[in-house]
């Protein structure tokens, strides 16, 4: 892993900064960025599900997985707005130097010609897809930021406010809460991989005990360009270094043969360490909600806030001490609709 470059934190960032990570569950899940370490500039194309994906560089490159740092801290400081009940907007003024202390990047002449190359991979980059944000199916191009400008620089000519808008889809998710905590040693992740196979495993491992998937499949679904069989020892270079040094955030990962002993498969394993999660906790162990599904329990419950009734739902369950349900979405709703025909009742 990164040193951690700021370990006593910075008098000078503003509390906003404190903001606890959150990254979306839309990037998260689908592989939007580049895993490439030089100018990626082909366009990618991506399909599973029913979800089609396709991605176009411009001139300078996909947006990278390293630059989604950006993005991540520009989601992280809307919600922590969100959370204290202030007012947001698509546009976010932000302070450089604040953008490069949280995201654990270097302060000097350096980090800051990054930041703007990574500004420029950013609004550069256009997608194009079915998946929904908020409920709403977006089927025409658009960027991940539609802008970005430097406000203000210092004397040595240096970025000091700069002010960003994010996409729509993007506002729309954070909106919706379409968002999931990470950890901050995230930022001190060092290879590409490791990054995107910590945000798969948050995603669908989330406060499980272990999720498994075979290695196939986790190559897809990462975007990785290289072949299965270069994908397989880069992979077990990640599990060695994190059976040596246990440095993958909230989740071990381990590399080994399904039960028919066949093919690869990939499991990743909860430390414990994510927050809120109890991995012996009952209600821990059924899987995450399909994003639609939030959207579609607004609709039947409208005015009540659907991550509370989430959380009731799951203690319910565990307070009884059935079995997970087959359909853990299904079963959210039909707790929202009979939660609403007791309130009219």
């Amino acid at each position: 892993m990164l040193p951690d470059r700021y370990p006593e934190g910075d008098l000078f960032i503003c509390d906003v900064t404190d903001a606890i990570p959150k990254d979306d569950l839309g990037t998260m899940e689908h592989p939007l960025f580049s895993l490439a370490t030089k100018a990626d500039t082909g366009q990618r194309h991506y399909e599973h599900n029913g979800i089609t994906l396709t991605v176009t560089p411009s001139s300078l490159g996909l947006a990278t997985i390293h630059d989604k740092d950006i993005l991540i801290y520009c989601i992280s400081q809307l919600v922590a707005k969100l959370n204290n009940g202030k007012p947001t907007s698509r546009t976010l003024h932000l302070t450089a130097r604040d953008l490069l202390v949280t995201t654990n990047r270097r302060t000097d002449g350096r980090g800051y010609e990054q930041l703007v190359s990574a500004f420029e991979r950013l609004s550069g980059t256009r997608i194009k897809t079915n998946l929904k944000t908020a409920g709403e199916e977006i089927s025409e191009g658009f960027g991940l930021i539609d802008s970005w400008r430097i406000v203000r620089q210092t004397k040595s000519g240096r970025m000091s406010e700069l002010r960003v808008n994010l996409s729509d889809w993007i506002f729309n998710a954070i909106n919706a809460r379409e968002v999931l905590t990470i950890s901050r040693d995230y930022f001190r992740l060092r290879k590409p991989l490791e990054k995107r196979m910590y945000e798969l495993a948050r995603k669908h491992c989330g406060r499980r005990s272990e999720w498994k998937i075979s290695l196939k499949l986790l190559q897809k679904k990462t975007g990785s360009s290289s072949t299965l069989k270069e994908f397989r020892r880069l992979t077990r270079a990640i599990v060695k270094d994190d059976i040596a040094n246990d440095h993958m955030p909230d989740y071990s990962i381990r590399l080994g043969l399904d039960s028919n002993g066949s093919s690869d498969m990939v499991t990743f394993v909860n430390r414990g360490t994510v927050p809120g999660s109890g991995v012996n906790s009952f209600a821990s162990l059924i899987p995450p909600l399909d994003p639609d599904t939030y959207h579609r329990a607004r609709l039947q419950c409208p005015g009540f806030d659907v991550y509370t009734l989430e959380r009731q739902w799951r203690e319910a369950f565990a307070a009884v001490g059935a079995g997970p349900p087959r359909d853990p979405d299904a079963a959210f709703l039909g707790f929202c609709r009979r939660l609403t025909s007791n309130a009219r009742a």
